[in-house]
């Protein structure tokens, strides 16, 4: 994503760990940015969180020291984040390290093929 700048919620399967961190004080979990960058959580890592069993959930929020209810607030914004893509709400920009030659065919593929982007997500309850 472009630095200093918020990262673009279509491809949050691509943010970066410093992307997470803009994030997570956008949502007002600030308090928790040092931690997931120790982790180095990123947003492929916050994707598969819905796969998560219950036991890797306790040992995430563990490792991170978060309360239940900022965990919750997490998932309410990762959930809103994917319904947001499902409908196609979300902009859609090429990702920072694609070369700009390819602005327009990325936003043109990404276009098309935004329901093939985001189907793992239609299988969450």
């Amino acid at each position: 994503m472009s630095r200093g700048r918020s990262p673009e919620p279509l491809d949050f399967f691509i943010w970066t760990v410093e992307d997470v961190g803009l994030w997570l004080e956008e949502i007002n979990l600030g308090g928790y940015r040092q931690v997931f960058e120790e982790n180095s959580v990123n947003g492929e890592y916050l994707e598969s969180l819905s796969m998560f069993t219950t036991e890797q959930i306790l040992r995430f929020i563990r490792r991170c020291h978060m309360k239940w209810g900022d965990f919750i607030t997490l998932c309410k914004e990762l959930r809103r984040i994917k319904v947001a893509c499902l409908k196609g709400e979300q902009e859609v920009r090429r990702p920072w390290w694609a070369p700009s030659c390819l602005s327009v065919v990325f936003v043109r593929a990404a276009k098309r093929n935004r329901q093939s982007r985001v189907v793992s997500l239609k299988l969450e309850p």
